[in-house]
């Protein structure tokens, strides 16, 4: 492909972001479900496509019917394809650049009683999707064992893993996995809204809300439509730590991202090594590493070269929130793009299993909050865990998106406490190492031992959110 295909795709995906923003302003059940305008660009891109329009001219008009391939070409489709594995990357190198390790002690305290909360909801989704896919999914349905990590991955990996795993899951000789996947991240995002925002109404009608009294409904609508007040807008949307004749902050911050990116290839490169000359060398060796994506990596990177600027940048050259800005830039990209080259033929030919996991998956992440989130978070147990069921079933943004409606006024170390607990639990789950070697391990050596890891993780994270923290008197 050229560069003018590759730059005119860019285009239409650009395009197609602001048809989603138009939307969410002006469509009413886009506003009462705070639907992201990169899902609704996403879901635009693929009616317009061979998986809706296409289909339905086919069966109008025949295969030689006009647009009978969808309105937008598949050699664009091709490119969107591609550009989550490669976005996913800056996305991940960005989480913990700008950042600064806070004290171990506070975050503990702090973030304890969520981590565990945190890795309970992450590992029963491994310990429920493995159930499911080697007593249902593989002997009635013919799906590989593998799709019992399609639950973390899309539910707590989100678009942005479930994309970038796409080689994996080829590599593995599951390519429709990766379809499944994003397909889980978009039930994911939605029903992690549609259930969040349930929540908060049942919270404030029953009294579990430390802070609200009214519900969902009086939000403000320039807030339902994804506005921002004119009276409320912020000066900048970060600061110029550079001066812009010498170097644009953009591009110095690019620079930062790419250095952990570097990083992070680095590392990966040596992993492979090590492993092409130990237990992966010969015939019969294991690949294991060698098929662990680059984005959990790449986070390393991020931390990495976050930690050499505070030893050595004595200028404070890295602005978080300009950082905060190109995340969320390559984010709505990587989002747009995952859902408008999505392919529905997929899906509705595994349609049975992509039911029972999502089904399964939902009402998991559900029942805990209700269950266990009183019992181990000692103090505003509705608000911070609102937050980890909204990461749970969608992504950061989700739980981000529940915390601001659960906590407008930022009353609760809600924020603090979950910001510290990411700190912490990224690394591992939603993206993290466990995230990328779920998938060659279960390859390898089947389900059963990551299905162990993970039940023991998941009944540590409940015992000592049950004995431990739940019984701590805590003073945040």
């Amino acid at each position: 492909m050229s560069a003018d295909q590759i730059g005119f795709s860019l285009l239409m995906l650009a395009v197609l972001l602001y048809a989603g923003k138009w939307v969410r302003m002006n469509w009413r059940p886009a506003q009462q479900l705070f639907l992201p305008a990169s899902i609704l660009a996403g879901g635009i891109g693929l009616i317009l496509g061979p998986g809706v329009l296409g289909a339905v001219m086919r069966l109008v008009g025949g295969d030689n019917a006009p647009m009978a391939q969808g309105a937008i070409p598949e050699s664009m489709l091709d490119i969107w394809s591609e550009l989550p594995g490669l976005l996913i990357n800056v996305v991940f190198a960005t989480l913990l650049l700008g950042v600064p390790l806070p004290k171990w002690k506070r975050v503990w305290s702090l973030a304890g009683p969520q981590l565990a909360f945190g890795v309970t909801l992450g590992a029963g989704q491994y310990v429920i999707g493995i159930l499911i896919a080697a007593l249902i999914l593989a002997p009635f349905f013919g799906v590989p064992l593998m799709a019992g990590a399609l639950i973390e991955i899309g539910f707590e990996g989100g678009h942005g893993t479930a994309a970038g795993l796409q080689g994996t899951f080829a590599d593995l000789g599951f390519e429709d996995g990766a379809d499944l996947a994003v397909g889980m991240a978009t039930v994911g995002v939605i029903s992690g809204i549609v259930f969040g925002i349930i929540l908060i109404n049942w919270g404030v009608r029953s009294g579990k809300s430390a802070v609200l009294d009214k519900s969902v409904d009086s939000i403000p609508h320039h807030q339902r439509r994804g506005l921002v007040a004119e009276d409320e807008r912020p000066m900048s949307a970060g600061s110029m730590t550079v001066r812009s004749e010498s170097i644009e902050p953009l591009t110095l911050h690019f620079a930062f991202i790419a250095m952990a990116i570097l990083v992070g290839i680095g590392i990966l490169e040596a992993m492979t090594w090590i492993e092409s000359v130990t237990w992966g060398a010969g015939d019969d060796g294991i690949e294991l590493l060698g098929a662990v994506p680059l984005f959990p990596l790449a986070m390393i990177g991020g931390l990495i070269v976050q930690q050499i600027l505070t030893r050595f940048d004595k200028h404070n050259l890295l602005d978080r929130e300009l950082m905060v800005r190109i995340q969320g830039f390559a984010l709505d990209l990587l989002i747009g793009a995952a859902i408008a080259s999505l392919s529905l033929t997929v899906i509705a030919d595994n349609f049975v299993p992509f039911l029972l996991l999502g089904v399964a998956g939902i009402a998991w992440n559900v029942g805990m909050f209700l269950w266990l989130a009183p019992r181990i978070i000692p103090k505003y147990w509705f608000e911070r865990g609102i937050g980890d069921i909204g990461q749970s079933m969608g992504v950061t943004a989700t739980g981000l998106i529940l915390m601001k409606i659960a906590d407008p006024d930022n009353k609760t170390p809600a924020y603090e406490a979950f910001g510290y607990k990411q700190m912490v639990f990224e690394p591992f789950f939603g993206g993290g190492l466990i995230t990328g070697l779920a998938l060659p391990v279960i390859y390898n050596f089947g389900p059963w031992p990551l299905f162990g890891v993970m039940l023991a993780l998941m009944v540590l994270g409940i015992g000592s959110g049950l004995f431990y923290f739940g019984r701590l008197k805590q003073e945040y």
